[in-house]
């Protein structure tokens, strides 16, 4: 085995990877998620139409914004066919409202049965579609109105998936609705919903109250451990998952981005096999990430972590603490993202910091 340094280490202490996973506990969730390191995706908008209109919404900048609406579902079989032959094994279907298109999103789950639909929820998606569905909630529902413009949101979304082991609402953290966390996660809660957390990560160029400061940060990473702490059961996130994302530096700067847009390596990864695809089924190496046109070094956004963070297991791999934090994330990681996958209980609820970062 290889040794590791890890600099954080109190005892400066060089761990072998074979005694790290000597701890039986850590053993088996190394066991539990490493069947799943298969999974290679892309990106695929499926609609350039939207029932709602959200201020800093990510689609509606850009150039991708003004694709035309390929609506052909075998070409979108086909796509969907050339894919898995290049060795993707789960999409990523957003855009900016895929329920506009749900006809499509089924060829895409009759062809690969892996994969997730970013939504506003609004539109139910037919049972038929098996993928795990990401539902957005950036707010109470005095909140939605004012920047999502849609009115009482959270309910209608609650009515079309409560009871649906798909569904999973993603709470966005804004430097504004902070406090109204705990209000939304009751009602969740109340109806049995799970629910995970993200970060606004601004697009470029976007100024607005939405964006964080350090202070903002360091408040919602205290509220998610919070809320951590209080609804486990409800809660899929770890501690760790807190740290990386609430951290005073971005993704990009923490762990180096995987994504073509950020990264000119194709010899192996997310380099040479993720593409974002636009509407009209065309993609750009040079604009290519999961979540396009946002910030890269105001990025902290949830679905960018799931590969940036998830891929970085030799730089966590140093002592048993901050490996068991980054099982613990990818452990969260595929919980959120994988039909049929259930999140066990967090290894490490100590905050271990990012590897060679000591402060926040």
């Amino acid at each position: 085995m290889v040794d590791i340094q890890h600099n954080n280490d109190p005892q400066n202490r060089t761990w072998k990877f074979s005694e790290i996973l000597a701890d039986t506990e850590t053993r088996e969730r190394w066991e539990k998620v490493r069947k799943y390191f298969f999974l290679r995706e892309s990106t695929y908008d499926m609609s350039n139409r939207c029932n709602m209109k959200c201020d800093g919404c990510y689609y509606y900048e850009g150039d991708k914004q003004f694709a035309s609406e390929n609506k052909n579902p075998e070409a979108w079989r086909q796509l969907m066919r050339s894919e898995k032959e290049r060795g993707i094994t789960y999409v990523v279907l957003a855009g900016a409202e895929p329920s506009l298109a749900s006809e499509l999103c089924q060829v895409c789950y009759d062809e690969i049965k892996w994969g997730a639909i970013a939504t506003n929820g609004i539109k139910r998606f037919p049972d038929s579609i098996g993928y795990k569905i990401h539902i957005s909630v950036w707010g109470n529902d005095e909140t939605s109105a004012g920047v999502r413009n849609a009115k009482n949101l959270l309910e209608r979304q609650i009515k079309n998936y409560q009871g649906d082991n798909r569904a999973v609402f993603v709470y966005t953290f804004t430097r504004t609705n902070i406090d109204e966390v705990s209000e939304v996660v009751e009602t969740l809660v109340r109806h049995d919903c799970q629910y995970t957390f993200n970060i606004f990560s601004p697009p470029v160029g976007h100024q607005s109250d939405l964006s964080h400061n350090d202070e903002s940060l360091a408040y919602t990473r205290k509220t998610m451990l919070e809320i951590l702490s209080k609804y486990p059961q409800h809660t899929l996130y770890s501690t760790y998952n807190a740290v990386a994302h609430t951290f005073k530096y971005g993704l990009h700067d923490l762990y180096s981005c995987s994504y073509p847009r950020m990264n000119p390596s194709t010899d192996i990864g997310l380099g040479r096999s993720f593409r974002q695809y636009r509407t009209d089924l065309s993609w750009d190496r040079d604009v290519a990430c999961c979540v396009p046109d946002t910030d890269c070094k105001e990025c902290r956004h949830y679905a960018a972590g799931s590969a940036i963070v998830t891929a970085r297991m030799f730089r966590h791999a140093v002592n048993p603490d901050i490996f068991r934090s980054w099982l613990d994330y990818v452990d969260t990681y595929l919980a959120v993202w994988v039909s049929g996958y259930s999140k066990s209980p967090n290894l490490c609820n100590e905050m271990r910091m990012p590897p060679g970062q000591s402060l926040f």
